[in-house]
């Protein structure tokens, strides 16, 4: 599989819908570009993680199309999926789901390995983190947990960043912290962010926020 950024947005979707015991979205279309970073809102049961998920090759639409780096991400093979999950994705979750019994170096290496790439230092500074990377996972705080499994993703070198209430857990200093590295990750790499969070100020700083309500995507 190969992947090329061209002049096409890093995400595309077009017509989405999705259902359970009722309908949560129908009719969804919009674009993420390179160096592009949205936030969506919405109550919760709105939606929100499910479209993430979708977005991030985790959960099929009932209908409507995705699209990722150009690929139709639901008409691609399971290997192809994992390829792309592997060498242009970043899904980063509330919960940090690290290695307990294992360093941060470790828990970072493990993802650089299967993405082909290095761990990144200037990445670490920013989160700051580098004084405790050699520490068990086990002995660090929540929040330092958070920024080694954010580490972990970033040090992939994704083109889309899936961010799903990324500072749900952590003070108002360490989430403005977490939100500078990732804005500055997709500004040097060229990637797009996608966010989904509760917390308005997060969102703010976002180049674009959306309010998921009344099963449509709207501007905010």
């Amino acid at each position: 599989m190969k992947i090329v950024i061209g002049n096409k947005p890093l995400v595309e979707v077009d017509n989405l819908s999705k259902a359970f015991d009722y309908q949560l979205f129908e009719g969804l279309n919009f674009s993420l570009w390179s160096k592009q970073s949205v936030a969506v809102m919405g109550r919760s049961g709105s939606g929100k993680s499910t479209l993430l998920h979708i977005l991030a090759t985790l959960q099929k639409p009932d209908s409507g199309s995705v699209k990722l780096l150009d690929f139709d991400i639901y008409t691609l093979s399971k290997r192809e999926i994992e390829l792309l999950r592997r060498n242009a994705i970043g899904i980063i979750f509330q919960s940090h789901y690290l290695f307990k019994g294992m360093t941060a170096r470790e828990n970072i290496e493990a993802a650089t390995l299967l993405a082909g790439t290095k761990i990144d230092e200037e990445i670490l500074e920013i989160l700051e983190i580098k004084d405790i990377i050699n520490k068990r996972v086990g002995d660090l705080s929540g929040g330092q947990q958070q920024r080694v499994s954010i580490a972990r993703v970033l040090s992939k070198k994704p083109k889309i960043i899936f961010a799903d209430e990324p500072t749900g857990n952590l003070d108002k200093e360490t989430a403005n912290l977490v939100i500078d590295a990732l804005n500055q990750y997709i500004d040097r790499n060229g990637a797009a962010l996608f966010l989904v969070t509760h917390d308005l100020e997060i969102a703010k700083r976002a180049q674009k926020i959306y309010q998921l309500e009344n099963k449509k995507l709207l501007i905010r």
